[in-house]
């Protein structure tokens, strides 16, 4: 493969941007590890915005860079990849996850990095640049993480609504709220294994296209800690407009609510980092929330605020990948 005859400052800017993109998704989906530990009072939220923090820096020791392959190796074609395609993406990427953040609405940064990839990939080469396989494993658990988040946390309210059948209402929440210290935990663990790994994997893109790494090469280690370090510090600052959201808005949840939804979607992240595949984390979440809702009542779900989740996915890649093309317009003209 050809090598980018690319300065080191701008390889330095565009591993800051890839940085500052990472910072950003911890930023951003914070709310999603955080807002049901702090929705049903269990911690406060300095306190539930720690223990996240930790625990995203804390799956670098859990997790094999399955993920990061998938995102450097297996979504567009390593040829077309160069440094205009790679701002054109985190540029499309950091301006969707700007705009949902501002507007509360928990959409999803991994799919609006695929959408920045695409977008500025198409807008260089066409078509022709991705990789179908990887691109569709993606895809499909757009629908698969909620629906898999959905199906285990149903399934997980109503087994423990099963086993605690005969507890009053005040045991069950007096054990729950311990729990759902461990299921938080577990899920900030699952959603820095996987998000901070997509970070990883355009800065890897970028040192393999620079020629600075091969694609036969280990990650190198810096790469890994500074992600992992970006994401947890992202994730200290918090998005609290999301937090509101998705603790309350969608279904009013108590602390063994909390706890289900908290473990279905981290069964869910842990499965799919297993296997590789980039998935959202607000998706996941969310799907465990309205499948802990439904699981109690049809109606203790708001399905409005629900719908409107849903159409920021569905919008999200297009969206990011329109906005990437442009960036990446520009980045051929600045860069």
């Amino acid at each position: 493969m050809h090598t980018l005859q690319i300065s080191i400052y701008t390889l330095a800017f565009l591993i800051a941007l890839a940085l500052v993109f990472d910072f950003m998704n911890g930023f951003h989906d914070a709310a999603n590890a955080i807002a049901t530990v702090v929705s049903t009072g269990v911690l406060k939220p300095q306190q539930a915005v720690a223990m996240a923090a930790t625990f995203n820096f804390v799956a670098i020791l859990v997790f094999q860079l399955k993920v990061a392959t998938t995102i450097g190796k297996g979504t567009i074609d390593p040829a077309v990849i160069d440094h205009y395609v790679v701002f054109g993406a985190l540029m499309g990427a950091i301006a969707w996850n700007f705009i949902t953040w501002y507007y509360g609405i928990p959409s999803s940064s991994s799919h609006a990095l695929i959408g920045g990839l695409v977008g500025a990939a198409v807008a260089k080469a066409g078509t022709g640049a991705l990789i179908e396989a990887g691109l569709l494993k993606t895809i499909a658990f757009i629908v698969l993480s909620p629906l898999l988040g959905f199906i285990f946390g149903s399934l997980i309210m109503l087994l423990v609504s099963w086993l605690f059948v005969r507890s009053t209402p005040r045991k069950v929440d007096k054990w729950f709220r311990r729990l759902q210290l461990v299921s938080a935990s577990m899920y900030s663990l699952g959603h820095g294994g996987n998000d901070a790994q997509k970070t990883m994997g355009i800065i890897w893109m970028l040192l393999i296209a620079a020629g600075y790494s091969t694609s036969s090469d280990p990650l190198p280690w810096w790469v890994v800690i500074s992600c992992y370090c970006a994401i947890s510090f992202g994730t200290l600052f918090g998005g609290w407009r999301i937090v509101k959201t998705m603790g309350q808005r969608i279904t009013k949840l108590k602390p063994v609510g909390g706890f289900c939804a908290e473990t279905g979607g981290a069964i869910t992240l842990f499965t799919a980092t297993a296997l590789g595949i980039p998935v959202s984390t607000t998706h996941t979440i969310t799907g465990a929330i309205v499948g802990v809702g439904s699981a109690q009542k049809m109606s203790a779900v708001r399905w409005g605020v629900a719908g409107n989740i849903v159409w920021a996915w569905i919008f999200t890649i297009p969206a990011s990948a329109f906005m990437a093309a442009i960036a990446w317009w520009i980045g051929t003209k600045i860069l």
